[in-house]
């Protein structure tokens, strides 16, 4: 079963001659970041879903925020179903499925944009986000394989760089298409009766039918794409794999479920608490750069600073494709964590320009993270694999919660001082990364691997 197995598991480089006979896998891992470009522009496009949908139908900012509560409640509530599904389907499948899903969430927005009624949004958003994280669970785990093993993390985050390019147009893209024409000021809009309210929400809510059918067709088309292309199989071996080198010739040992895997959940807790430190940080950070004594800037020019936080996380990603094949995973994620935290007290005690320039950083330096977090935490897990993918997305919840409990912190010590947060979020990661995702090895006798 040459080729079949998952790189993490393969015992070709135990023989001579075994890296010629290792196959390519070009042309599956370029449809792949294709993949992670896409979910990377739908995601960011909340960005812009929920100024515009504020003003539409006159929301206060936490009936707005309904719009991120919902998209990563999805990562909750859809990850473990997804993780079986996967286990049982296989990857392309759960793929092809991911991309019809997410698909149909896009022509959603056609009724909920007809009717113009927010919950019919938010309802399109979370099967939008189920399609979505279905991907994340098949897709990520699928890049890992499609290699050897000690590039795993260098390869998820070459294609995690595409992700970042997404996130990175779609605010241009969704401003030309969704927010070209201006909405009417609030106080217009209370000197209008009901009927003329509906009809004006209406034809306001109607600008974004375009841009998601559009997706929703691109969506449609990449699912045929996949379910035509010969993608390779990858059979999970009932035997966990032997330990890279770095674990000291230690081995996994098998399990009866994903869950008994402590390193699989120690990183569930990493994605969790560095999903929700990001989008602390991207959350709160026009408004810290507003502050007199930071910089003082207008919102919309703060706004403009702000693409260099994502640009940074892009450019971040490429390079740390390179560093990786170098550098173990676990060591360059402890150090961009240590960074990271550095950059936050500096920002929290600095104060001024500096601070300014100190969080815009923390985007070069977070690049790295998520995809090396989850390649670590599903490493070694064998059959379980698309059970441990569905636990690790399940845990991007974290980006609706930590957030709150910074808001909580800014509404009573100060936007500065609540950055305390995710400074204890970025030292959990630097632990995982340097002794964490070891947690699971052992010293006992090598079982097996599994040869096919």
């Amino acid at each position: 079963m040459a080729g079949t197995l998952p790189a993490s598991t393969s015992t070709a480089s135990s023989a001579p001659g075994a890296s010629a006979a290792m196959p390519s896998y070009t042309v599956p891992l370029a449809v792949l970041t294709l993949l992670f470009f896409i979910w990377g522009f739908i995601t960011a496009l909340n960005d812009i879903l929920i100024p515009h949908l504020r003003a539409v139908f006159t929301l206060s900012y936490v009936q707005a925020m309904l719009i991120q509560f919902c998209f990563f409640a999805a990562y909750l509530v859809m990850s473990v179903p997804a993780g079986l599904l996967v286990k049982r389907l296989g990857y392309k499948r759960g793929i092809i499925v991911g991309l019809t899903v997410a698909g149909l969430g896009c022509l959603l927005f056609t009724p909920a944009a007809s009717r113009a009624a927010y919950p019919l949004f938010l309802g399109a958003l979370f099967v939008l986000a189920s399609g979505i994280t279905l991907l994340q669970v098949a897709a990520n785990p699928y890049v890992t394989v499609l290699g050897r093993p000690e590039t795993a993390s260098s390869r998820l985050n070459l294609t995690q760089a595409f992700n970042s390019l997404g996130t990175t147009l779609a605010p241009f893209v969704g401003s030309l298409l969704i927010l070209a024409v201006a909405v009417k000021p609030a106080e217009e809009l209370q000197r209008m009766d009901a009927a003329q309210r509906a009809a004006y929400a209406a034809q306001q809510a109607s600008s974004v039918q375009t841009p998601y059918v559009a997706l929703a067709l691109v969506l449609f088309a990449i699912a045929v794409v996949i379910a035509l292309s010969r993608l390779p199989r990858i059979e999970e071996p009932a035997v966990p794999a032997e330990a890279p080198p770095d674990a000291g010739g230690a081995v996994y040992h098998q399990r009866d479920s994903a869950w008994q895997y402590r390193h699989l959940v120690l990183g569930a807790l990493g994605i969790f608490l560095y999903v929700g430190a990001e989008v602390s940080i991207g959350s709160f950070l026009v408004n810290f750069m507003g502050q007199p004594e930071v910089a003082g800037l207008p919102e919309e020019v703060a706004a403009r600073w702000l693409s260099l936080y994502w640009g940074g996380a892009m450019v971040g990603r490429f390079v740390g494709a390179a560093v990786l094949k170098k550098v173990r995973p676990g060591r360059l994620l402890a150090f961009n964590a240590l960074v990271v935290t550095a950059l936050l007290l500096l920002a929290m005690l600095a104060a001024g320009p500096a601070a300014m320039w100190a969080l815009l950083a923390i985007g070069l330096f977070n690049s790295i993270m998520f995809p090396t977090l989850f390649s670590l935490a599903i490493e070694g897990l064998g059959r379980h694999t698309g059970e441990g993918s569905g636990v690790v997305c399940m845990a991007i919840v974290g980006g609706a919660i930590v957030p709150v409990v910074m808001g909580f912190f800014a509404d009573r010590i100060g936007l500065l001082h609540a950055f305390f947060v995710p400074v204890l979020c970025y030292l959990y990661i630097a632990w995982y990364g340097l002794k964490g995702h070891y947690a699971d090895f052992t010293a006992r006798e090598p079982v097996p691997a599994h040869r096919g």
